[in-house]
């Protein structure tokens, strides 16, 4: 619901959800960022960025998470892609996870979040599903709702909704100035440090399965891989 009316029109009545401390939670995000650290670059508020990020009109730090590994990879790598016709797969570019790192992420304490999973949630806020549904050069009004909904429930630290790229995964975002970096720390027994290696994208391959999605390789890149694995490069002789 795009709707005519600005979001600061509606007197809403947010539904709360309380994120046990303990929670495993799982981010994509760039190999030179720390797992646990917020992305402090505010967007701007008509082009650019994501659903629910902070903008120049009403900053914060932000942090996107999911529940599940496959859920974190689904949310950003398959996001506006189509199925290719003749393999009937999502083929992601391995630019995507070049440099990047998949962490698992445990929460140390508990925190309470706006719930937008159910449509009795988005009603609560004054809005349906075209809030988890805008893409592109809507999300310039979704930030909007965003800023909102964090001026009405002042004591959550962040949002839930469903993911729509794997239903029912739960997606998250966390807001930096009311859940510090300490509440986070990243559990190093998990988690593929190197997604754009040849296990990484192994690894990542097989968690995409299930939705007929795919990183394809570049060229050469199986040979990198039986190299990495024998240590041993016949072609130098």
């Amino acid at each position: 619901m795009t709707g005519t009316v600005a979001p600061s029109a509606y007197e809403m009545s947010p539904r709360r959800q309380t994120l046990p401390a303990g929670t495993r939670l799982w981010r994509l995000h760039r190999a030179t960022r720390p797992s646990e650290q917020f992305n402090p670059v505010s967007a701007d508020p008509h082009f650019g960025g994501n659903r629910f990020d902070g903008t120049s009109n009403a900053p914060y730090s932000y942090l996107y998470v999911a529940e599940d590994p496959t859920t974190a990879l689904a949310e950003s790598l398959l996001r506006s892609l189509e199925f290719d016709v003749e393999t009937r797969m999502r083929l992601v570019p391995y630019a995507a996870v070049y440099g990047k790192s998949l962490s698992l992420l445990t929460t140390r304490r508990e925190l309470t979040l706006v719930s937008l999973v159910t449509e009795a949630d988005l009603a609560a806020v004054c809005q349906d599903s075209w809030l988890l549904e805008a893409e592109g050069d809507r999300y310039a009004k979704t930030r909007r709702w965003a800023s909102e909904i964090r001026a009405q429930a002042t004591d959550t630290s962040g949002l839930v909704w469903q993911s729509r790229r794997n239903r029912p995964g739960l997606a998250l975002v966390l807001f930096g100035d009311r859940c510090c970096e300490e509440a986070l720390v990243e559990e190093h027994r998990g988690g593929v440090a190197d997604l754009g290696s040849p296990a990484g994208v192994a690894e990542a391959n097989r968690l995409l399965a299930p939705l007929r999605s795919a990183i394809v390789p570049p060229a050469g890149f199986d040979d990198c891989a039986e190299q990495s694995a024998t240590g041993f490069d016949d072609r130098a002789e």
